[in-house]
Parts: C-alpha cells; structure tokens; sequence
C-alpha cells in the first residue's frame, strides 16, 4: 500500500494492538511512526519503528510534543483501562487539529454457564468479596493496593512486574505474562483452590482463557467494567480496520 503524501502519526501504545499496528503501518510507504510507551513496564516488548518512553506530562504537554513533531494522527492503541491517556489525547487532538482513531479491543460478553458480577470499580470489586474467599486477582500490578486492607481472604495476585504500594497480608505474588491458554488457566485455579477471579473487562482474545477457565469449574467473577472511551473518536476493533482507516482518510484529507 501506499500514501499520497508523508504523514506522521503517534502510536500510543504498550499493547498487542499497538505493536500490531506499527508493524502494520511499517509497510505502508509515506507513514512515519513514532509508538510511545507509558514505561510502567520494566522489560516491554519493543514495536518496529520509533519509539519513546514515558509520559508526556498533561494534556497541553502532550499538545505540545504534536506541534513540535508535527503529528498528523494519533491512534490510541492503549490499554482500555488507560483512561487518564485517552483523555489527554482527546484534549490534545482537539487542541492542535490532529486526527484521533480509538484501537481497543472488544469487550468481553457474558456465555451461557458464566457467573459474573459486574462492578465499577477496584474499590467495588474489593468491598464486594465474600470474606475467606481464595482470590486470583489478575487486574494488573498498579490496582493491587486497593486490596491490602481485604485481610479476610487470600490471594493469588498475577502481574507482569511486582506490584508497588501496599499489597494484602495474605497473598502469593505470581509474576507472568500471557497470553495463557485453557490448560495453564485451569491448573492455576485448580493448584491454588481459587473460588473467586477478578479482572478487568480488558477484552480480546489473548486473556480470554481465564475466564473459558472458570466457566469450566464454576467458578464466580467480579467484572470490573471498562470506563468509556473519549466521545470524539471513531473506535476501531481490528488492526486492518485500522490500517484502512489511516490509509484512506489520510488519502483524502491530508
């Protein structure tokens, strides 16, 4: 594929989507890339092109850094929990004129024999556990501190780097990264005797399996409800989708 004339767009990024799309718009002549990461991650999976590492500062900071750079898209490719970013950006675009594409994944629907409760929050889904409850807790290291006063139950607390802050009293720290298949998900439920899972609604195929896996025994789920998405931006599901949204709107408008 190519483009009519040299655009350049911001990927925020971090994810799977993220690394996706700037490999994808790696072969599309006339697009320069430059993928930013939030650098939460210790060790992060690098995407092809430019990158950079670590916030921008606020909304006008990063307003800011597009005119510098002369940006012409940004594709929110974040995490869909990582509202604070999303917010900026939408400020930021609408600042400068720069265009704004939402790439997320689609959220998870409830199937027949899941058992899921849906909360509006980490404080919610903390305040919401049945006291000696054995809890895998797979919401991510930086929501951990919202159950270290939970010292009623026990858990099993799963990140990709250990979390900060204060953590509960009873737990077992597993550090991994997925994505994980229906085999290793039920062995973790079924080893560490796990009668509650809560998460996110992250979306998406790749971290599907721990819920396939306590559908499978049963097991109940606190939802953490994702938190919308900014109002103004078209939001896309699949990379390709993506791709031919950039390649032709930059076609016509740029």
């Amino acid at each position: 594929m190519e483009c009519d004339q040299a655009v350049k767009v911001l990927i925020l990024g971090g994810t799977t989507e993220a690394r996706a799309l700037a490999a994808a718009l790696d072969r599309v002549r006339g697009i320069e890339t430059v993928t930013s990461l939030a650098g939460r991650v210790a060790r992060p999976i690098l995407p092809v092109g430019q990158t950079r590492i670590g916030g921008f500062g606020g909304p006008d900071a990063l307003a800011e850094w597009l005119r510098d750079n002369a940006v012409d898209v940004v594709v929110d490719a974040t995490h869909p929990f990582a509202s604070t970013i999303g917010t900026h950006a939408e400020h930021a675009t609408a600042a400068t004129g720069a265009a704004l594409l939402v790439l997320t994944r689609p959220p998870w629907n409830e199937v027949e024999g899941d058992r899921w409760t849906y909360v509006p929050s980490l404080p919610d889904a903390a305040a919401a556990i049945t006291p000696g409850s054995r809890v895998f807790l797979t919401t991510g290291r930086q929501g951990v501190h919202h159950f270290a006063s939970v010292d009623h139950s026990w858990f099993l607390v799963r990140s990709i780097d250990p979390p900060t802050g204060p953590v509960p009293s009873r737990m077992r720290l597993l550090l991994d990264r997925g994505p994980f298949d229906l085999d290793h998900e039920s062995k973790v439920l079924a080893d560490n005797r796990i009668d509650l899972l809560i998460t996110k609604n992250s979306g998406g195929d790749m971290m599907r399996a721990k819920l396939d896996a306590a559908r499978a025994a049963s097991i109940p789920v606190l939802m953490v409800a994702r938190p919308a998405a900014p109002n103004s931006a078209p939001i896309v599901y699949e990379v390709e989708t993506a791709v031919d949204w950039l390649t032709s709107r930059l076609r016509g408008a740029l």
